[in-house]
């Protein structure tokens, strides 16, 4: 077999034990805390979660430069907590969802919110505002046992050592193993996805030079900085 071209190498995520994830597909999971909801002039609906997906490649890992992405004036961080899912399975039951879980590490959904709004006010996919080059960082994945059952513990963020965002766990809307049954029922999920669970109230803009710092209880901090724009 001759390929017209070599592929890209496969996302590989560092975990805490010094090994890698292989990154599949990324899920995100859109108005699960209530009061981000309202800032973004939306209603949280507990009845169906809200998801869209990105690219693996959009992955980077921590201490990374992540550069200011072209087409936007407005590139806002979104704090979140991160499930990497390791065992495979469609139609998981709820009680048993959290046995498909590897870790969990902290991350950030990044944004190009003025076109993400565009999209929005004409009702269109929001893949131009979300599904952007570097826009995943994700932090170490630590073992599940590193939260137990992901439903408490604080979530921050700071840009330049301002806070800017804070949140619990215990605040998401869907939880982690409804989030797994949700998606379950709608893919199959396999070893390599990640779900970002959503953030809390709080997100905001950043600038070039830029330091974003994300923490999840339980878990190694994420920090990112914003470089220059994209060329």
């Amino acid at each position: 077999m001759t390929l017209l071209f070599d592929p890209q190498p496969p996302v590989l995520a560092p975990t805490s034990d010094g090994r890698f994830f292989p990154v599949r597909r990324i899920f995100c999971i859109g108005r699960n805390y209530e009061e981000h909801a309202r800032e973004m002039g939306d209603k949280a609906d507990p009845e169906a979660p809200f998801f869209f997906t990105k690219w693996a490649e959009t992955v980077v890992g921590d201490g990374a430069t992540i550069a200011y992405p072209q087409g936007t004036s407005n590139f806002h961080y979104e704090a979140e907590l991160v499930v990497a899912i390791h065992r495979p399975g469609r139609n998981i039951p709820r009680e048993r969802a959290l046995d498909h879980v590897w870790g969990y590490a902290a991350g950030l959904d990044m944004t190009r919110r003025d076109l993400q709004s565009e999209a929005r006010a004409k009702q269109r996919p929001w893949d131009a505002g979300k599904n952007v080059e570097q826009s995943s960082p994700l932090g170490l994945i630590h073992p599940a046992s590193a939260l137990g059952d992901a439903t408490k513990g604080a979530l921050t963020l700071t840009v330049n050592g301002v806070e800017r965002q804070r949140g619990d766990l215990s605040q998401m809307i869907t939880p982690v193993d409804r989030l797994i049954a949700f998606l379950s029922g709608l893919y199959r999920l396999e070893a390599g996805d990640l779900i970002y669970t959503g953030t809390p109230a709080g997100v905001g803009a950043v600038v070039p030079g830029d330091v974003i710092v994300v923490a999840v209880q339980g878990l190694t901090s994420l920090t990112i900085t914003v470089g220059q724009h994209d060329q």
